[in-house]
């Protein structure tokens, strides 16, 4: 009989501690999710922004067309590759499209803002003033957001790979979240190079 009690104590003990594992692991997927959910609110306010900017725009830049359509185009490649990733949080192969998508929108972005430097009357324009500086909050916002997405996967994924998680985590199928990383680190890292001559 105290057999008996001592196996159905360590039965409890060791359903209780995998139950408690599993629920740490469901705990720390929902809190990268949520994490996500605050990119995917940021970079749809950038991409609400960015019409507006090019709008603005055209009436000045009239024989930039474009350059104008290539901002709309990585706009909107980016806002179908948001809708993938949101889909699918932390997968791979969704994060690597947004990666390459919100490049793509930080370069078209870049061209036009240099171009837009070369008409004055453009950049002393009150609209185009306030979407630069509103664009300029919600960068930064996408920046914050990313940094707590990234501390929140690297959470999840550590967890995942300790022991004896690893083995709850690879039974009951919580794959590896990927992080938001930067697409081309080597050249978005570069600073750029401002002249006033």
């Amino acid at each position: 009989m105290t057999g008996l009690i001592v196996v159905l104590v360590v039965a409890v003990v060791l359903i209780a501690w995998l139950v408690g594992n599993y629920n740490r692991l469901v705990r720390l997927r929902n809190q990268f999710k949520n994490a996500f959910s605050q990119i995917d609110v940021q970079l749809k306010r950038r991409y609400d922004l960015i019409p507006n900017l090019v709008e603005t725009a055209k009436g000045y830049m009239k024989h930039e067309r474009e350059t104008l359509e290539a901002v709309i185009a990585a706009r909107n490649k980016a806002q179908a590759a948001v809708q993938q990733a949101a889909a699918k949080p932390g997968d791979p192969a969704a994060m690597q499209g947004l990666q390459a998508a919100d490049a793509g929108v930080t370069g078209a972005l870049g061209r036009f803002f240099a171009l837009a430097e070369s008409y004055p009357d453009l950049k002393a324009n009150q609209n185009m003033l306030s979407l630069q500086e509103e664009l300029t909050s919600t960068e930064n916002k996408v920046a914050f957001s990313r940094q707590a997405y990234n501390d929140a996967v690297m959470t999840y994924n550590t967890a995942r790979e300790s022991f004896p998680d690893t083995i709850i985590a690879g039974a009951t199928g919580f794959q590896p979240a990927q992080l938001f990383e930067l697409e081309a680190p080597a050249v978005e890292r570069v600073a750029p190079k401002v002249s006033f001559t």
